[in-house]
């Protein structure tokens, strides 16, 4: 009877051996929330990169999620280069926000992401960690305001997302006149109102 349960072992073993190891686990990817942002020119529906720029993608969404972009303004439109907006209100005051966030350039940047025509980024002062609620979109390819290095003037700004559709939209606006007030340059001669910013599902 040992030899015969010996006999056994012997036949299974060969089959165990042969098992295939069960493959590592891997992460599933991120999400690509989507955000329509509603203008006074028609609706922007940009596409985010949190596994590039997580605190930033967070950061946005948290604003969103809030309510705190219904009521803003576009207040810089520079034809050629960007159009920004998100910070303040028709009359040009500030609207408040939270802290400042990280600069997440520099990994957004090595991720693929880049300063080109038709992409969100975070607007800032010439601090590179003060960026809060205000975003700008590129209207053109925009290499200069990309990562270099990590010194205050290469810090660059971070891109964190892409227009998916309503393009048509931006391009109008890049087009407004623009006129000088309350000492800012650039800020359109009649308000370009953001009504809502809201997540919206992927097609």
């Amino acid at each position: 009877m040992k030899a015969a349960l010996i006999a056994a072992l012997l036949c299974v073993l060969p089959a165990l051996a042969q098992t295939p190891a069960a493959p590592p686990a891997q992460e599933a990817p991120q999400a690509r929330p989507r955000v329509q942002i509603l203008t006074s020119y028609g609706p922007v529906v940009v596409e985010l990169e949190p596994a590039l720029a997580p605190k930033t993608v967070a950061n946005f969404l948290r604003y969103v999620k809030e309510g705190h972009y219904a009521g803003t303004i576009f207040h810089r439109v520079i034809a050629g280069f960007m159009i920004q907006g998100g910070g303040m209100l028709p009359d040009l005051t500030e609207k408040p926000c939270h802290e400042p966030i990280p600069n997440e350039a520099a990994p957004a940047f090595q991720g693929g992401l880049r300063n080109t025509r038709g992409t969100i980024a975070m607007a800032r002062t010439e601090d590179p960690g003060s960026a809060a609620a205000q975003f700008y979109i590129n209207t053109a390819d925009n290499a200069a305001l990309d990562y270099k290095d990590p010194s205050a003037a290469g810090a660059g700004y971070c891109v964190f997302g892409r227009v998916v559709s309503g393009m048509e939209a931006v391009d109008k606006i890049e087009k407004v006149n623009t006129i000088m007030r309350k000492g800012m340059q650039n800020v359109p001669e009649y308000a370009v109102r953001i009504k809502s910013a809201e997540v919206v599902a992927a097609p």
